[in-house]
């Protein structure tokens, strides 16, 4: 496993966490790229670093062409050309990307034929929402004869660790109403709508709200899994007060939302307000996965949970899982496709034991109504 590595935005918090996996779990020699001339922190063994502006294609496409595996962590991934994907595509260098935006991964999935043709495997949203939570969700249903509605929700503590590039998603992501899918009808959602609290493992159960919120996993699961009439997913912080703060937004006027400077103000007001709470509230991630369906001919629900300290560093677990089954020859698969149909749960399940990361799941009664189960007991 002596491959080169590109990590485009790998001097970002997320693309940090990503080569940090990698240096525990591979042998690879990794390019981490940023705007700046040099990096402002301390490289690693098997690390060098590059200033890679990604407006300059003609050195996108040079660094592309010195590498195995491209990683492209580079955000927000809304505002982002196809160039690197295409490049990939071209140059037939194995693609995989952290990118949150529905918008993006729509227009990414649709070089699917083409990266067939070229015998390319480009996989996108590898993270840890979307990505893990896309995996956990493949796992849960697996497990039943039969799977029909899919509740996924997220907290996250402050920051998450992930930088100013999460607050500029957060904040793009609330200008417009989305389309999901609920018991079987397509329908349009308000972001950050109807507020409710579920139950998640300690140190999450505090009573921090969850909304309506756009996220890739929305899309891509009722294409991997057909049969599902619903996929809901709610999102919310900690403390509770930012999601008070953020509900607030969508009361602005839309053309508001849409301005750039606007995006920009919002987010570096956020960022500097949860470099304080951060340190009481933490930086982790709480995620709970609820399934409903039929079970050995009985109603039941599926229960999932899994957390982290750092939401960070559990992207990092997500991508770098992939990037190490790839660079092993254990997946392959060429199209540009979403995480979930690529990575056998098998693989997923071994690679997160490797990292140490549980997912607490259970099968319950549908007696049971599902949002009254404590999986934290």
């Amino acid at each position: 496993m002596t491959s080169n590595v590109l990590i485009i935005g790998g001097s970002g918090r997320i693309g940090r966490s990503v080569a940090n996996d990698l240096l525990r779990h591979t042998e690879v020699t990794m390019t981490l790229t940023g705007r700046r001339s040099k990096p402002a922190f301390e490289l690693q063994s098997r690390q060098r670093y590059q200033r890679l502006p990604l407006v300059d294609q003609a050195k996108v496409r040079d660094a592309i062409a010195q590498h195995d595996l491209v990683i492209h962590c580079a955000g927000p991934f809304r505002s982002r050309d196809f160039n690197i994907l295409a490049q990939c595509i071209e140059q037939k260098k194995t693609y995989i990307d952290v990118a949150d935006s529905p918008d993006y991964v729509r227009e990414a999935l649709a070089f699917n034929t083409v990266a067939q043709a070229a015998g390319v495997t480009c996989i996108v949203s590898t993270g840890v929402f979307p990505g893990i939570s896309n995996s956990m969700v493949r796992q849960g249903i697996e497990q039943l004869d039969q799977a029909h509605h899919v509740h996924l929700s997220y907290l996250v503590a402050g920051s998450g660790g992930a930088g100013i590039t999460v607050m500029r998603t957060t904040f793009t992501e609330l200008q417009t109403p989305f389309e999901a899918k609920v018991n079987g009808q397509t329908i349009m959602i308000k972001p950050y709508s109807e507020r409710e609290i579920l139950s998640f493992p300690e140190p999450y159960n505090k009573g921090a709200g969850l909304y309506w919120f756009n996220t890739v996993e929305a899309f891509t699961l009722i294409k991997s899994f057909p049969q599902l009439n619903s996929v809901i997913t709610k999102f919310g912080s900690l403390p509770d007060a930012y999601n008070h703060l953020t509900g607030l937004m969508t009361f602005l006027p839309s053309s508001w939302l849409q301005q750039p400077t606007t995006i920009e103000f919002l987010s570096q007001v956020s960022y500097a307000m949860t470099q304080v709470t951060d340190r009481f509230s933490g930086t982790g991630i709480a995620m709970r996965l609820a399934i409903q369906g039929y079970h050995q001919d009985q109603a039941v629900t599926y229960l999932a949970t899994a957390t982290h300290p750092d939401t960070a560093e559990a992207a990092g677990y997500g991508t770098g899982s992939v990037a190490q089954l790839l660079l092993t020859g254990q997946i392959t698969q060429p199209g540009v496709r979403p995480v979930e149909q690529v990575l056998p749960t098998t693989l997923f399940e071994k690679t997160l034991a490797e990292r140490g990361l549980t997912i607490e799941r259970a099968i319950h009664p549908e007696s049971l109504h599902p949002e009254s189960l404590h999986p934290d007991k």
